[in-house]
């Protein structure tokens, strides 16, 4: 069985939902199962980066995306995290089957 996390009710989270390991935080009562498995998908990714390393990683792309683009909402969403999450948030067996590392192929 597969490390799911531990969801977490924060109603005045700025955002839907947000991954740190191991916690899925999300701003609504009403579990929204696209939400989890962008979630998800982001708790996989942390734990084969070591976590602390994801993190970085993540920073340092937006920071460049946001040099590149000048805008926050294109910078987050052309973040190789997170272009896997939300292009596969949808395929609910997406974890089962998803390859090491695969947010390398969503990096531009």
């Amino acid at each position: 069985m597969r490390f799911r996390g531990f969801v977490l009710y924060v109603p005045f989270l700025w955002v839907e939902g947000m991954a740190l390991f191991p916690l899925i935080l999300i701003r609504r009562r009403k579990l929204n199962p696209t939400l989890l498995n962008h979630e998800r998908i982001h708790l996989r990714q942390q734990l084969e980066m070591l976590i602390i390393p994801f993190y970085v990683w993540y920073l340092l792309e937006y920071l460049v995306l946001l040099l590149y683009f000048k805008n926050h909402d294109r910078a987050y969403r052309y973040i190789s995290f997170e272009r896997e999450a939300f292009r596969n948030q949808r395929r609910t067996n997406y974890l089962r089957n998803r390859p090491f590392w695969a947010f390398l192929r969503y990096i531009f």
